[in-house]
């Protein structure tokens, strides 16, 4: 007789073991032990970064246009020199000169969602050391950075199946996005949107679970604010949106300008004969240069983006801010320092936002919503196109200044934007990034799926062979009933020696006087092309692609050349699209 008391307890324990055994349940487990991982990252990278602001400048706050303008021209010069000099031989001795960012995790994330942890930590401290000596740049794209990196260790560490690194991955990027602003539905959707490419149901789990967790870090330390505190606007009338969508056009052509700038700045640099280590002082030195006439463009650059909000800035600064943020991010950026790009392109979104909004006032007062929201608009517009994230952008938008009322204006803004500028530069900043540097993010994701299958797994083992003495009489006979009307030819050892089909026979095949003195050897075209098992199907289908094959012999090894088999193009590509099925179900990110 069964107990009934054993009998429940087995049936609870069980549902338990099926609970835990669910893939999204595990998932969802990690995210949160990377959420609080990542969470704390964030806040400790802010707080390095006050610390260093503090040697440079003497204060950490966050707002350091104000406390600047009390200092001497030649501190305010050699805070950022000094900085990159410090930086130039920090990247010498533990990264190679080259400073980390959010392009690095998009090529990991590609690459299958593996990143190594000490050069992360390395790439914290020169980012926080570029933004603390007063580097025009951003910490959004370090902390994104870091915190990616910190999410492949700890799924390394607590969940070492490979299918699922990069729904980690974005799980320690969300909970960067989602720290550094305060925002986490922001930070899923940027997650989803530039790291694994594409809105997936399966992944969104666990990736809101780390966005979560990290914004709940955040208020513990910051409180539960907006990056900008903002007057509450609203639309003048409907007619305004026609100026939305001429802000986003102006938008797209200076997100280009400024795009281009960076990498122009950059290889500039490269080609010159000052030593890289010596690069960012340089610099630096010149963005002092500039911080003497605009010391808003020092730093993150929050403080002046929340001043152009609040319309504090006339017209002619504004225009005037445009040009040197652009000139200053370009230098810290191009020259060598750390950081990214996002803070900077809200920055410059809201000068010309602002801007823009001072010129369309004084034409039509009547339907004018304010200088503050434009600049507001701007900040969006100009984000989602350097960035190339425009929904993400919209929503960092949203929860930035809590502000609902000009969702459509930023949308619309955004979306011109972003689309005027592809069109116009071809990709977004860090897709530019990396297609320097010869990688093409989707090209890197289906390469990926071709390289994890093997020929063995594919090819078929039910192939005609002949022996190279075969007389012509009995070789035509084969080719009649040979699969694809192709032959391969083997000698006695079973050594590939060549392939024959009929369009290699020349007319004296058919002759029967001499039929019988012609052998296979005699007709084989020589040197064909071949692969071994052990090849992964990306070299199978380059072979094809280059030799103009649709199937191709497969030898146990290079030298021994034993026939064993061949692959066909059909059987190459219906592999091909179950591997990336079988990715996509793996990673819980499903179309």
């Amino acid at each position: 007789m069964v107990n009934p008391v054993w009998d429940i307890r087995q049936r609870a324990m069980a549902s338990v073991r099926q609970v835990f055994d669910d893939q999204q349940i595990t998932l969802s487990a990690v995210a949160l032990v990377i959420g609080l991982a990542v969470g704390c990252c964030a806040v400790l990278f802010r707080e390095l970064l006050a610390l260093f602001q503090s040697l440079f400048f003497g204060t950490g706050e966050e707002n350091l246009v104000d406390f600047i303008a009390g200092l001497p021209a030649w501190q305010i010069v050699l805070a950022p020199t000094a900085g990159g000099l410090v930086v130039g031989l920090y990247l010498r001795v533990f990264l190679d000169g080259r400073p980390t960012g959010v392009a690095q995790v998009m090529e990991a994330s590609a690459a299958g969602g593996r990143m190594d942890l000490p050069p992360a930590l390395h790439g914290a401290v020169v980012n926080a050391l570029t933004l603390g000596c007063g580097g025009s740049s951003g910490r959004e794209g370090p902390v994104v950075h870091l915190g990616a990196a910190v999410a492949s260790w700890l799924a390394r560490w607590l969940h070492d199946r490979r299918g699922a690194a990069r729904t980690l991955l974005a799980c320690g990027v969300a909970g960067a996005v989602a720290a550094s602003f305060n925002a986490p539905f922001a930070g899923i959707f940027f997650a989803q949107e530039l790291v694994i490419g594409r809105y997936a149901f399966g992944a969104l789990v666990p990736v809101a679970v780390s966005s979560v967790v990290a914004t709940l870090i955040s208020h513990a330390v910051y409180g539960a604010y907006p990056a900008f505190i903002v007057p509450e606007y609203s639309l003048g009338s409907w007619l305004e949106f026609p100026a939305f969508v001429l802000l986003g056009v102006l938008t797209a052509l200076i997100a280009v300008v400024f795009i281009r700038s960076i990498r122009v700045t950059a290889q500039l640099a490269e080609a010159s004969t000052v030593p890289a280590w010596l690069r960012p002082a340089l610099a630096g030195l010149a963005v002092g240069l500039i911080a003497v006439i605009f010391p808003q463009v020092l730093g993150v650059g929050y403080g002046a983006t929340d001043d152009a909000l609040k319309a504090e800035y006339g017209l002619w600064l504004l225009v005037g801010l445009i040009f040197a943020k652009t000139a200053a991010t370009s230098l810290t950026i191009g020259g060598g320092f750390g950081g990214g790009v996002f803070s900077p392109s809200l920055f410059l979104g809201a000068m010309l936002g602002g801007a823009f909004g001072s010129i369309a006032g004084s034409v039509a007062p009547h339907l004018f919503a304010g200088v503050g929201a434009y600049a507001m608009v701007g900040m969006g517009a100009m984000a989602g196109a350097v960035l190339g994230a425009p929904i993400s952008t919209i929503l960092i938008m949203v929860e930035l200044t809590g502000d609902y009322q000009l969702t459509m204006a930023v949308t619309i803004a955004t979306v011109t934007a972003a689309m005027l500028t592809r069109a116009l530069n071809g990709a977004s900043y860090f897709r530019t990034v990396l297609a320097e540097k010869g990688i093409d993010l989707d090209e890197r994701l289906e390469t990926d799926a071709m390289r994890q299958m093997r020929v063995r797994d594919v090819m078929s083992r039910s192939f005609s062979s002949v022996p190279r003495t075969m007389k012509m009489r009995e070789l035509r006979v084969a080719l009649t009933t040979a699969p694809y009307g192709e032959l391969f030819v083997v000698d006695p050892s079973n050594r590939l020696f060549g392939t024959i089909t009929l369009a290699d026979l020349d007319e004296a095949a058919f002759d029967p006087v001499i039929q019988d003195l012609i052998c296979a050897g005699d007709a084989a075209r020589l040197n064909p092309p071949m692969l071994t098992v052990e090849d992964d199907l990306e070299n199978a289908f380059n072979l094809m692609e280059t030799r103009h094959e649709e199937h191709i012999a497969v030898v146990d090894n290079r030298v021994d050349r034993h026939l064993v088999g061949f692959i066909h193009e059909r059987d190459v590509m219906l592999a091909y699209n179950r591997a990336l099925v079988d990715m996509h179900r793996r990673e819980g990110t499903a179309y």
